[in-house]
């Protein structure tokens, strides 16, 4: 049989139905399961057999989740976590020994950033950045004890892309595991598997549910790496709930059609701030003005529902625009149905010094949109009027 297209994958990919014959899979909300008898037991202690033991280690309702992204990502296993950053600390805590080194990119996010500067050196675990506009510097970075090489494509919040293909190249070459976070992309937009990453890790709390309602994580592909994730967490407790799997799951079925009318909406927002006096630039992944236009199109399906673009009189400026907006949400979320601004400067990226964010391409005046699903004109006629004020 050949294999089922990616939208028809999202929609029937699903556990075994119960005796009840239930078109839609149940919620189980269990904390655990039974067995048949002692040898039963045994065997599932033993790994044996595989089952559900424990919903920390496994619920029918997670692993409908994983088998979909898995099909969806083209990726051979994987876990699902109450977090984005559960599956982030999860992945990099299961695979990494103190003395070991990671190369990532400098532009990544605050509390991803937060682990490689804060917590992992108590373990002994450095990190070196690149620029992700200088991929040609990443080579001398490795050293031999460097395991893993670690970026996001596009970046939060800037929107700057590096051409994945080029990372799964070096990656092989140093015999390094190649992670990518592929959160704003999803796996509709971007598959980066394709291009030689070993593993991808998702927020599902953003495009993948869509709608502002639960949190999780999940991080798939190959399977001796999983395997070694999934006995990580099996010990330490970030599992994904039941529920949220459940909602996370249901909320895939719609993943193409939303995330085609937010790309959508996305471009039009983007051409429409290109062409406007008060602002000093855009950077959407496909615009032709967008610095790494030919690689987003090569990797990209489409540009995604994230535009970033600074406003004039930087900080002041960027607070002004947050303040005059009126449909749209002040909110620290993203990928939502409800269009979302923030203005990094003024608060997540508060804490760093201006020459520090520039280094990471954030400007002062620096504003990010999440586009939602609603009207076009609705969306544009609010960015104008706080853009005229």
């Amino acid at each position: 049989m050949t294999q089922k297209k990616f939208e028809t994958e999202a929609i029937r990919t699903q556990v075994e139905r119960t005796n009840f014959l239930e078109h839609s899979n149940p919620l189980y909300l269990t904390s655990s399961f039974i067995f048949e008898d002692a040898e039963d037991m045994r065997a599932s202690f033993s790994d044996e057999k595989q089952r559900n033991i424990y919903s920390r280690f496994s619920n029918p309702n997670t692993s409908e989740l994983i088998d979909k992204i898995c099909k969806m990502e083209e990726a051979e296993s994987g876990f699902a976590f109450a977090t984005g950053m559960a599956a982030v600390f999860s992945t990099f805590a299961a695979l990494l020994s103190s003395g070991d080194h990671v190369v990532s990119a400098s532009s990544v996010f605050g509390s991803t950033h937060s682990l490689f500067t804060k917590y992992f050196p108590k373990w002994h675990i450095t990190t070196s950045y690149f620029n992700i506009n200088e991929p040609e510097t990443i080579e001398s970075l490795i050293k031999p004890e460097t395991k893993i090489l670690y970026a996001e494509s596009p970046t939060n919040p800037a929107i700057d892309i590096i051409d994945l293909e080029l990372l799964g190249n070096i990656a092989k070459k140093h015999n390094l595991i190649l992670i990518i976070d592929n959160c704003f992309a999803t796996p509709y937009l971007q598959q980066p598997i394709k291009f030689g990453a070993h593993l991808v890790i998702h927020s599902a709390t953003k495009l993948i549910d869509g709608q502002g309602r639960v949190l999780g994580g999940i991080t798939v592909g190959n399977a001796n790496l999983i395997k070694e994730i999934y006995l990580f967490s099996r010990n330490t407790g970030p599992a994904l709930s039941p529920f949220n799997a459940w909602i996370l799951s249901k909320s895939l079925e719609t993943l193409p059609v939303r995330v085609d009318k937010h790309c959508e909406n996305a471009l039009k927002v983007a051409q429409f701030l290109e062409n406007h006096s008060k602002v000093n630039w855009v950077k959407y992944p496909f615009l032709k003005s967008h610095p790494q236009y030919q690689v987003a199109k090569k990797q990209m399906k489409f540009g995604g529902n994230i535009v970033a673009f600074e406003v004039k009189d930087g900080i002041d400026g960027g607070r002004q625009f947050l303040n005059t907006i009126k449909m749209c949400s002040l909110s620290a979320n993203l990928g939502d149905t409800r269009t979302i601004v923030t203005h990094p400067a003024s608060t997540t990226h508060s804490s760093l010094e201006q020459d520090d964010r520039l280094k990471v391409n954030i400007t002062d005046g620096l504003v990010r949109i999440s586009v939602g699903l609603e009207h076009i004109d609705d969306i544009i006629a609010d960015i104008e009027q706080a853009l005229a004020t």
